[in-house]
C-alpha cells in the first residue's frame, strides 16, 4: 500500500507545481483550476487502477506459487504410485509362480499319497505282526496303540503326513524296548487263574516275574512260548527291581537267557 502511494505521490508531483504556478498569476487562477481538475481526477483514477492491477497481480502470483505447489506434490504422488503398481505387478506374478508350484506340488503330493497309503499299510501290519510275536511285555499298552494307529488310518481329517509320523513313532517306541529296563506291574494269566505280579524286563532279552510276596518267581520262555516258575532267579529278580528302580546302583544282572539256536541255512554252512 506504501508502494502505491508512493506513485500516486509521483504521478501527482508535476501538476501540483503546475497548480502552484497558477498562483502566481493571478488572471490565469480561476479558469487553470478549471482546466486542471479533470487532469487530477483521470491521473488519480489512473493510479488507482495502477494500484488495483497490482494487487490483482500479486494476487495471481500468490495463486500460481500454490498452483505450482500443488502440481509438484501432485508429480511427487504420480510417481510413488509408478512405483508402488510396479512392486505390486511383481509381486502378482511372483504369487502366480508359487501357485504353479504349489499345483504341481498338489499333484505330485496326489500320486505320493497313492504310493506311500499301501506302504504304511504294510508297516502296520507287520508292528501288529511282531508285537504279537514278541516278548509278551506290556502288551496291553501296545496292543491298544496298533488298534489307535488302525484307526487312525481310515480317518480323512488325519494328514499323510501325521499318519506316517505316529507309525513311525510307535516303532521307534518297540525300538527303544530292546535297550531299556523296566520294571512294573500287571495281571499274569487270564480268568480265575490270573494274579498280580511285577514283571522285570531286560531290554528283550529276558522277561521275569515275581509275586508280590516274593513266594513264586518265573520267566518267558520264548522258545517254548510259554511262563516258567524258577525261584532259582528270586535273589536275581529283586535285584533286578533295585536298579529298575533306582533304589540301587546299575549292576550284571543275571537272567535267563536261551541259547543260540543254528537254522538249517547255519548248519549247512558250517558243514
Amino acid at each position: 500500500m506504501a508502494h502505491s502511494c508512493n506513485q500516486l505521490s509521483r504521478a501527482l508531483a508535476p501538476w501540483l507545481v503546475a497548480v502552484a504556478s497558477w498562483h502566481f498569476a493571478p488572471g490565469a487562477a480561476a479558469e487553470g483550476t478549471k482546466s486542471i481538475e479533470p487532469i487530477l481526477q483521470e491521473q488519480v483514477a489512473t493510479d488507482r487502477a495502477a494500484i488495483a492491477a497490482q494487487e490483482r497481480v500479486n494476487q495471481l502470483s500468490d495463486e500460481t506459487r500454490e498452483l505450482l505447489a500443488q502440481y509438484r506434490q501432485y508429480l511427487s504422488e504420480t510417481k510413488n504410485l509408478r512405483d508402488y503398481t510396479s512392486q505390486l505387478s511383481l509381486q502378482v506374478a511372483s504369487q502366480a509362480e508359487e501357485v504353479t508350484f504349489v499345483q504341481k506340488q498338489l499333484a505330485e503330493i496326489d500320486v505320493t499319497a497313492r504310493e506311500v497309503m499301501p506302504l504304511m499299510q504294510r508297516m502296520l501290519e507287520t508292528l501288529d505282526r511282531f508285537v504279537e510275536l514278541d516278548v509278551p511285555f506290556q502288551l496291553e499298552e501296545r496292543r491298544k496303540r496298533v488298534a489307535s494307529l488302525k484307526e487312525m488310518m481310515g480317518r480323512a481329517d488325519v494328514s499323510i503326513s501325521e499318519k506316517y509320523r505316529r507309525i513311525i513313532e510307535a516303532y521307534q517306541i518297540e525300538t527303544e524296548y530292546g535297550r531299556t529296563l523296566e520294571a512294573y506291574q500287571a495281571e499274569l494269566g487270564e480268568g480265575d487263574g490270573a494274579k498280580t505280579v511285577r514283571f522285570l524286563r531286560l531290554g528283550r532279552v529276558a522277561l521275569m516275574y515275581q509275586t508280590k510276596d516274593g513266594k513264586e518267581t518265573g520267566y518267558w520262555d520264548a522258545g517254548q512260548k510259554k511262563w516258567i516258575v524258577d525261584d532259582s532267579y528270586r535273589s536275581a529278580v529283586k535285584h533286578g527291581f533295585n536298579v529298575a528302580d533306582k533304589v540301587g546302583a546299575p549292576d550284571l544282572l543275571t537272567a535267563p537267557v536261551p541259547a543260540p539256536v543254528s537254522t538249517p541255512a547255519q548248519a549247512e554252512d558250517r558243514s
